[in-house]
């Protein structure tokens, strides 16, 4: 994989280069968080930063996205038909963005990328956009990633990986796009030995940092109705409020709703995020609920990340362990801690 070193005063040159040829999206301080924009000079970006808030899915999964419009006019011919709404889905790059976010997308392309089903934005977006990732030097205290398979400088989603050093970044080409991309800024310098054993040393530091609070294997091997039924359900559902905060922050959910928004003889047809955590996420048209109480709808949320998900695609938990939730809840329920209820239920006693 080709490797070139950004020097710090340089590095400003290079973002004005990506802005030349991309829509670059990056995080940007607002504050008290960060959170990822549209980046229109170089000074606009942050990379001092452990993690946004809300997590860069909303670049191809935004959280409001206008799908159609339409007329309800009377002497409009063409009332009634849904017009595609037109979207900018080709040359962006995101840049700044963590291994384990860009993670997330490969976890969300079961969903919107199948051999049967495409979602044609999430595709469009998918392959219209470079992922620029900047590993973590630095994790939360409430990172897991390792515990879940993936790591605080996991290329394996990324076109390119940035590790941040003393004086510049060593930026490493993962895919042929990221090998292009590179190759196209010709002010990089050669990554020395030197540099190559710091960087060495960064990500390994960093990898102690995070702890693995658990072991995910035995749940592929748990039958499904005997994790469902086990009690510590009702202590987590005791704490819980639905909120919907976990899901909304978490960059591997993807339930949306879809509604219709009408002002005088106009309208728009929406897709929305929307979250298993309310009372009417599930609510029929007939009335009927089938989670119509609050444990129904916690248990449904840890079961589908870390029992449902590894049964159905076989490829890990559908979590990337970034702790987002972990940070934000209300009432402070721990992923790590349910998880931990979960896998140990799983031991067989002696």
């Amino acid at each position: 994989m080709a490797k070139i070193f950004l020097d710090s005063d340089r590095f400003s040159d290079f973002v004005d280069h990506l802005i030349a040829h991309y829509r670059v999206f990056g995080p940007v301080n607002k504050g008290p968080y960060h959170q990822f924009e549209r980046i229109e000079e170089p000074g606009a970006l942050d990379l001092d930063f452990k993690n946004t808030r809300l997590s860069p899915k909303c670049l191809m999964h935004p959280q409001a996205e206008r799908m159609f419009s339409f007329s309800l006019a009377k002497d409009d011919p063409e009332a009634g038909i849904l017009k595609e709404i037109p979207k900018e889905m080709d040359g962006r790059l995101i840049l700044g963005i963590r291994p384990c976010d860009a993670k997330a997308f490969q976890l969300l392309d079961v969903n919107f990328d199948t051999r049967e089903f495409k979602d044609p934005w999430w595709v469009g977006r998918r392959r219209g956009t470079l992922l620029v990732g900047l590993a973590c030097n630095e994790p939360c205290e409430t990172c897991f990633c390792t515990a879940v398979g993936t790591g605080p400088a996991d290329p394996s989603a990324l076109d390119v990986l940035l590790v941040k050093t003393a004086d510049g970044f060593v930026a490493e080409a993962v895919t042929d796009a990221g090998k292009g991309l590179l190759g196209a800024w010709h002010s990089g310098e050669p990554v020395t030995e030197a540099l190559e054993q710091e960087v060495a040393q960064i990500k390994e530091r960093a990898e102690k940092r995070i702890s693995r609070p658990f072991d995910t294997a035995p749940l592929a091997e748990r039958e499904t109705n005997e994790l469902f039924n086990q009690a510590f359900w009702d202590e987590i559902e005791f704490a819980c409020i639905n909120c919907g905060t976990c899901t909304f922050l978490c960059p591997t959910c993807w339930c949306f709703d879809i509604q219709d928004e009408v002002y005088g003889d106009r309208g728009l047809r929406l897709r929305l995020w929307d979250s298993c955590m309310f009372p009417l996420f599930t609510l029929h048209g007939s009335g009927h609920n089938p989670r119509p109480q609050k444990l129904q709808r916690v248990r449904q949320r840890f079961m589908h990340k870390f029992k449902y998900y590894i049964d159905k695609y076989g490829n890990g938990p559908a979590c990337v362990g970034c702790g987002r939730c972990v940070q934000f809840c209300p009432v402070n329920i721990d992923i790590r801690r349910v998880v931990s209820m979960m896998t140990a239920s799983c031991v067989c006693p002696a």
